[in-house]
């Protein structure tokens, strides 16, 4: 009897640079596994696999996660700014701007 193959493909983009790698392996291929299979490190070296998140379809996981046909392995780059911080920032410097433009129109109002 035949071994089952596993194809998948490793995903990879930043800036104007793109990668979709097809990968095939045999039951239990796990994602760093497909993600050394696919040569995407050699292509950009700038993934470190131990700063870079990797997922499935937008989903978090782990390097160990076993495969599943059709999964597509994404590599995703490290975030520069944290989303939660930066919201938090824009909203007290909104603040801010609505509590400075309140005190100008209520001291101009007296003009």
């Amino acid at each position: 009897m035949a071994e089952e193959k596993v194809e998948v493909e490793v995903a990879y983009a930043r800036g104007q640079a793109q990668a979709l790698i097809p990968v095939t392996g045999g039951p239990g291929l796990t994602a760093r596994d497909a993600i050394e299979r696919s040569g995407v490190i050699r292509q950009f070296p700038e993934i470190d696999l131990a700063v870079n998140k990797v997922g499935i379809y937008g989903k978090l996981i782990s390097l160990d996660q076993v495969l599943e046909p059709g999964d597509r392995v994404e590599i995703y780059c490290p975030l520069i700014a944290d989303p939660k911080e930066q919201r938090k920032k824009r909203a007290a410097e909104g603040k801010v701007m609505r509590k400075g433009a309140g005190e100008v129109s209520a001291e101009g109002g007296g003009d």
